[in-house]
């Protein structure tokens, strides 16, 4: 599975900064979780130091409760607690599966989709979670001040989504060799089903309502029969000029000097780059699966 492709001459703040600062939805998601993390790790911290030792109150006003009555004093937390994390290893694990999920999502399905895909996800997430909590008896005790929080049912969606999408797409994982998607899909389903009677059963139920959302979103995608197709006349913020595709070619630059050594190398590296990124995609899903972006670059690589 592969990420932002580091670019020859780049290092690794120049990657990191493209990762969480480009202008796109992907890069707002990781952003946003970690802003919102850094930001409630200082107020706890902020609280300590005048000698506060209880819940974190950004907790309790902005993660989901299972209780209905606090809801329906409180709705907004069921979009809320899906971009909010207490541990950092919570928040690094959800946001490294994030990102790897992502860069798959993003081979074949939009930003926009992304998004939508994310926030539908949390949103199946929480329902489950209160759902759950509310039905079954075994929850009654622990009910009352039950609350869900982090983007895991989120992630979650985004994953079993593109392992719907494209399930038999092989990844390389580390033990275990190459693995279709289908598989570690079917694997994380299983594990937050055998889990949960774990000390986490809101989460565990949670993730369920995000991976059912991804699996049934992305198989109307399959069929042609998009379930959020209204979607598509709603104009979402934009977040800069779409990137073009651009063969490699020896013009001059606009100031009308001739490029130098360095500058035709950089830039007959660049296009090769992308080439070698679309040859690469045509070896795991076929020539139709690339984009007419795509299909333009090759054509005209095809020709220098």
């Amino acid at each position: 599975m592969r990420g932002y492709y580091q670019q020859p001459g780049m290092n690794r703040g120049e990657e990191l900064k493209k990762i969480f600062f480009s202008k796109n939805n992907m890069s707002r998601l990781l952003l946003l979780n970690t802003a919102v993390f850094v930001a409630v790790t200082l107020i706890k911290v902020f609280l300590w130091l005048f000698g506060y030792s209880g819940v974190n109150p950004v907790v309790t006003w902005f993660a989901v409760p299972s209780d209905i009555n606090e809801l329906l004093v409180k709705p907004w937390t069921v979009f809320t607690y899906m971009f909010l994390h207490e541990g950092f290893f919570h928040l690094l694990v959800n946001m490294i599966m994030f990102y790897f999920g992502s860069i798959l999502f993003l081979e074949y399905l939009s930003q926009k989709k992304l998004l939508l895909t994310y926030l539908m996800g949390g949103l199946a997430g929480a329902f489950f979670f209160i759902a759950a909590f509310n039905i079954f008896p075994a929850f009654d005790a622990i009910k009352q001040g039950a609350y869900a929080l982090g983007a895991s049912a989120s992630v979650l969606a985004i994953f079993i989504a593109i392992a719907t999408y494209v399930p038999d797409y092989v990844v390389h994982l580390f033990l275990f060799g190459r693995v279709k998607m289908k598989y570690l899909a079917i694997a994380f389903v299983v594990i937050d089903l055998l889990s949960i009677q774990s000390n986490n059963p809101g989460g565990h139920i949670a993730h369920l309502g995000g991976a059912l959302w991804g699996f049934v979103y992305a198989l109307s995608l399959r069929r042609g029969n998009n379930l959020l197709g209204f979607f598509d006349n709603i104009k979402l913020p934009s977040f800069g000029k779409r990137a073009k595709y651009k063969g490699f070619d020896t013009t001059r630059p606009s100031s009308g000097r001739p490029m130098n050594d360095e500058e035709y190398n950089k830039k007959r590296a660049a296009s090769q780059h992308e080439v070698d990124k679309i040859l690469d995609k045509i070896a795991r899903s076929g020539y139709a699966s690339l984009t007419k972006a795509e299909k333009d670059l090759l054509f005209r690589s095809s020709k220098n």
